[in-house]
């Protein structure tokens, strides 16, 4: 019998940067085609394509590879939540046979090229945005989502030590990666306190990069993958929510319940396990806060613990829970959260060197789009 399971048997990336000097299509085309080298799948294998980002098109790719026979092709759309949105779509496909070969890539320029107050109009609901919010000063990811720090700051007794301590913990991972665009500027907690005020209680650091680069994977069978690798990687459980209200978060009954919280306990019950299983978490980090608020959602600690879960247990390397040990968002380069996928997989292989840990065999990877959208994956080594 055929095992169609789904599993990642490829990444790749380009460079991270503040000016990569290419166009979105380039850098996507790169990080596809190292995804490929890293699996040994010759690009005429690709029978499905799934853009994680809005820049680069499927056709785009489809052309630029000279892919012969692609027949699985979709769009996702759920802002930051849509990698690890197309890592389930692309393993559902994989499984129902509607695919063999499925990369998700993206590709883009969003430290030299569109700032952040060009690519709002990608949020949903432009309308409300632009009569109810936009004349009140109320326009950017950073703004909207300091509310749902402040809600929980004022519930929950959460500090802006709690918060500085997730920066300066995916700085220091950041150290051990050469690839992550903070590799070699460590930062303290006073460093962080110093930074400048963007939209209270935001401050600079408390805030992701911006980046230049392309990042992929490539999923495959469970039967093909044996034959490419001794290292698959299998997903093991995926979910996908939405809030109440997900275009508008101030019409919510709980502001602090979002997409994460309805996707996360079915994809555990399909994996098998708990969050008490999970060996180390990549979650999606925009903002500081974003990375308390989806430990806690997730169900990796109680509604409101997040703040002296970090500081009592911990996030780094030797924690409780080690969490984005490439760095993330804030310290590696905003990838859209493919890069988070990329780094489980090569912690589940054993490639991090000295960022590695001891033998995990489960880890999870989350997405946060848009006004709370959530994804989760569950990764696992275990065939």
């Amino acid at each position: 019998m055929t095992d169609r399971r789904a599993c990642i048997v490829g990444v790749g990336e380009t460079e991270y940067s503040r000016a990569s000097g290419r166009t979105e299509v380039t850098l996507a085309v790169e990080a596809v085609l190292a995804a490929l080298e890293d699996g040994g799948i010759a690009p005429a294998e690709l029978d499905g394509i799934l853009p994680a980002g809005p820049s680069v098109r499927s056709e785009e790719i489809i052309s630029s590879l000279g892919l012969p026979n692609v027949h699985f092709t979709a769009t996702v759309q759920m802002g930051g939540a849509t990698p690890v949105g197309c890592l389930g779509l692309a393993a559902a496909a994989i499984e129902a046979g509607l695919a063999n070969t499925v990369a998700v890539y993206a590709g883009r320029n969003g430290r030299s090229g569109a700032k952040v107050s060009a690519r709002v109009v990608g949020l949903p609901n432009q309308r409300l945005r632009a009569q109810l919010e936009h004349p009140y000063g109320w326009s950017t990811p950073a703004q909207h989502y300091a509310m749902f720090c402040r809600r929980h700051m004022h519930e929950h007794g959460t500090t802006k030590d709690q918060l500085g301590l997730v920066s300066v913990t995916m700085r220091a991972h950041a150290q051990l990666n050469e690839r992550a665009m903070m590799f070699g500027r460590p930062m303290t907690l006073d460093e962080y306190h110093a930074s400048p005020m963007i939209a209270d209680p935001y401050q600079m650091f408390d805030c992701c990069l911006e980046t230049d680069g392309g990042a992929a994977f490539v999923l495959t069978t469970a039967d093909r993958a044996r034959d490419l690798t001794d290292l698959p990687v299998r997903v093991g459980g995926y979910g996908e929510g939405h809030p109440e209200s997900p275009d508008d978060p101030v019409s919510r009954k709980d502001p602090l319940r979002i997409g994460l919280s309805y996707a996360a306990p079915p994809a555990f019950a399909r994996a098998g396990i708990t969050p008490a299983d999970v060996d180390a978490a990549m979650i999606y980090d925009c903002f500081t806060f974003e990375l308390l608020h989806q430990l806690e959602e997730a169900g990796f600690c109680d509604r409101g613990a997040s703040g002296e879960f970090v500081a009592n247990q911990g996030i780094g390397l030797d924690g409780a829970l080690p969490v984005n040990t490439h760095g993330g968002l804030m310290s590696e380069g905003h990838m859209l959260g493919i890069n988070h996928v990329n780094e489980a997989v090569r912690q589940l292989r054993g490639q991090c060197d000295g960022r590695q840990l001891a033998d995990p065999r489960w880890i999870a990877v989350t997405g946060w789009g848009d006004f709370g959208d959530g994804t989760i994956a569950l990764l696992t080594s275990e065939m």
